[in-house]
């Protein structure tokens, strides 16, 4: 199995263009961006070809309804697989939707999916159907045809807490995840202010525990491509100091670590 990282465009406020070959110098497989940021298909299609880069689109499910959600879920869907992409992202529904709306909406949705033969990773994300373990082992259970992106550092902080005491339900996401957000949460927020500070060390290892349970299913399943984006956010996201609002860590060089690591610590798995 091969590990392939992504570099998110989330949080690069300066042109795109002279960025690619930096991203492509820090031996990034591939980018990961949000579908409506893409002002210029042609060009940017272009891109991906001459970076050799893969593509992982995010979407983004909007409406008050869930038949709005259904519907945009569509739409978006349509539009990114005119980039022929490895996978898609997708941030799915709305917290406030019902058990019944939720299922209703992946009955929709997964069928769609198969019926287009696209593949497509709904997030574990705050703000949406997945927001928490529990919704999302509910649905598992119901749609065997399901992928997640998993991102931990939201339940971490909707948990408000490290998630250990919910490992059966992280298994069970294993053997559906197809990709990765390696993001690091704490009790009281989604995102440690940098991770490679010594008073985040048991946040660390604890998601480093959890990744590895991913591509342990990964390996037994004979998956060829394992995903994974360090998908580290600018602020707010990224902590900032009182009145100055300057960032407390370089966004750049967090990421770059987070994927140096895990690149390294994969590696290791895969010979052990």
């Amino acid at each position: 199995m091969e590990l392939l990282i992504f570099r998110h465009m989330w949080g690069i406020d300066q042109p795109w263009q002279p960025v690619y070959p930096q991203i492509k110098a820090l031996k990034y497989d591939g980018i990961e961006v949000a579908l409506s940021l893409i002002e210029n298909k042609g060009e940017f299609f272009e891109t991906l070809q001459e970076n050799q880069f893969r593509l992982i689109p995010m979407i983004f499910t909007e409406g008050q309804s869930v038949d709005e959600h259904i519907d945009s879920f569509k739409k978006q869907v349509d539009a990114a697989v005119d980039f022929k992409p490895m996978q898609i992202t997708c941030h799915s529904g709305r917290d406030a939707f019902s058990e019944s709306d939720s299922m209703r909406f992946f009955t929709e949705v997964t069928k769609f999916e198969a019926d287009h033969d696209v593949a497509v990773a709904h997030e574990t994300h705050r703000g949406r159907i997945m927001y928490n373990p529990w919704i999302t082992a509910k649905l598992l259970d119901r749609f065997s045809e399901l992928k997640l992106c998993c991102d931990f550092s939201h339940w971490v902080c909707v948990c408000e807490r490290l998630i250990d005491d919910q490992i059966d339900i992280i298994r069970q996401c294993a053997e559906r995840t197809t990709h990765l957000h390696a993001r690091i949460g704490y009790g009281e927020g989604p995102q440690v202010p940098d991770p490679r500070a010594p008073e985040y060390r048991n946040e660390l290892v604890a998601h480093e525990r959890w990744w590895d349970i991913v591509w342990e299913a990964q390996k037994e399943k004979g998956v060829h491509f394992s995903t994974l984006t360090p998908e580290f956010g600018p602020p707010p996201y990224l902590h900032t100091l009182a009145h100055t609002n300057t960032p407390v860590a370089n966004l750049w060089d967090v990421c770059n670590w987070v994927s140096d690591r895990q690149r390294k610590r994969f590696a290791e798995s895969q010979s052990a």
